[in-house]
């Protein structure tokens, strides 16, 4: 005979277990990766949360910053903070498959005046297993900034493939034709599925192919390149050339050539002059003539067939755009516009979930390459120096003083761009000097 007191004990047991069941299977699952919208003073701002839920206890990263709080029913709190002291509390709730709440943001070197804002959180979307996608795409519109704003003209996912067309620099096509103003027309944006803000968006380059006879240019060289003297012999200078093409010799000559340039031809060497992911709107959308952290018109003669892209998601999808095709330009550009064309274009995309490149980064098949922009040469040189001292880093878990090795022996510069608000240069690597060195991860 089982005594009363003892049955008691073993029921209010087992109800606790059931209820603890019950809570548990009722509790929402907050793991994984969510796509974050903010609202800072009526701005819209995007970011990611990565959360990891053990029991009532939370993990993760809120923009990249350490995170650690709890959960209570569908009530969250976790705090997030960086290196430097600042600090993001959070309190949200979860319904409807959604995440909503608020952030008190604190600069660690001005924790009296702390920001308030709201934000919402929705999951990001799975990559899909589905065999990768040729898309022919023929564009009908042209843009002419790199904005978040433009409604996307194709959605794409990753490992799919793009073959479209550009128009040139002035907005002509492969016919000759105007279809839009001037100012390096983009063609796109194209949005990626499973892109979101913290990850990187990776272009291969596969074809470039040129699709009309001739290219334009100019004959004065950009400020920047000159010095006074060499100003004042170029005063008369500003005019625009005309190049033929040869496609089947692959060389590009002038139609009218000096007295003394009438042997001159160059081989054709096709470029991409601008590839850029779309920045974040908060700061207003670049022109399609500036360049940046987003990429955009970095005029950099490596970006060729067989190149890859690495540049950096800002917004939901990514928002690709390409455009400004070169038929061959010298380091710099220094007559402000190539050989100025139309062309063909054939890229496929992919996406590294949670890593984000402070600038865009370039690879061949023998070098990796970092870009750098700013306002003078000086600056642009140390932006490049550091993008490719945290891909070291991040690649080969080197140390700075391991970094200064590499880089003192090994790094080659190249000046991609003077003729724009943003002056460029590219940190390059060999190969076969990185061949040497762990690759601990990717």
């Amino acid at each position: 005979m089982i005594r009363l007191p003892i049955l008691a004990a073993a029921l209010a047991l087992e109800f606790a277990a059931a209820a603890k069941a019950q809570a548990q299977a009722q509790a929402p699952d907050l793991n994984g990766r969510w796509i974050v919208t903010e609202d800072v003073y009526g701005s819209a701002l995007y970011g990611s949360l990565k959360l990891t839920r053990a029991g009532a206890q939370l993990a993760g990263e809120f923009d990249g910053d350490s995170l650690t709080g709890s959960v209570t029913g569908s009530a969250l709190h976790f705090t997030a903070s960086d290196a430097a002291g600042d600090t993001s509390v959070v309190e949200a709730s979860f319904a409807d498959g959604r995440l909503s709440g608020s952030v008190v943001s604190t600069d660690g070197g001005d924790r009296s005046h702390p920001q308030h804002y709201s934000f919402t959180a929705k999951r990001a979307p799975a990559r899909l297993t589905d065999p990768p996608r040729r898309h022919e795409f023929v564009p009908t519109t042209f843009y002419r900034q790199f904005s978040a704003l433009t409604p996307s003209v194709l959605t794409i996912s990753p490992g799919d493939t793009i073959h479209t067309t550009t128009v040139d620099a002035g907005g002509a096509d492969a016919s000759g034709v105007t279809r839009v103003l001037g100012g390096n027309p983009q063609t796109g944006p194209f949005y990626v599925r499973s892109a979101m803000p913290g990850d990187t968006l990776a272009v291969h380059v596969v074809h470039l192919k040129l699709n009309r006879d001739y290219a334009i240019s100019d004959d004065r060289l950009v400020n920047r390149a000159m010095d006074s003297r060499l100003a004042a012999r170029m005063k008369d200078a500003g005019k625009t050339v005309r190049w033929r093409l040869d496609l089947d010799k692959g060389v590009a000559s002038p139609e009218a050539p000096g007295p003394h340039t009438s042997g001159f031809a160059v081989p054709v060497h096709p470029m991409l002059g601008c590839i850029a992911t779309a920045p974040a709107p908060v700061g207003g959308a670049p022109p399609t003539g500036d360049s940046g952290g987003f990429g955009g018109n970095m005029d950099f003669n490596e970006i060729v067939e067989g190149a890859t892209v690495y540049l950096p998601v800002s917004v939901p999808g990514a928002l690709l755009y390409f455009g400004d095709a070169h038929a061959a330009q010298g380091d710099g550009e220094l007559t402000g516009n190539a050989l100025e064309t139309s062309m063909d274009v054939e890229v496929t995309v992919d996406v590294i979930p949670g890593k984000r490149p402070p600038s865009p980064r370039v690879e061949s098949t023998s070098q990796i390459m970092a870009m750098g922009f700013g306002g003078s040469l000086d600056t642009a040189i140390q932006a490049a120096t550091s993008n490719m001292s945290a891909w070291l880093s991040d690649t080969y878990q080197l140390t700075p003083t391991e970094t200064a090795e590499v880089l003192g022996a090994a790094a080659e510069y190249r000046i991609s761009e003077v003729a724009d608000r943003n002056a460029g240069v590219v940190l390059k690597l060999n190969k076969t000097v990185l061949a040497g060195l762990k690759r601990d991860r990717e």
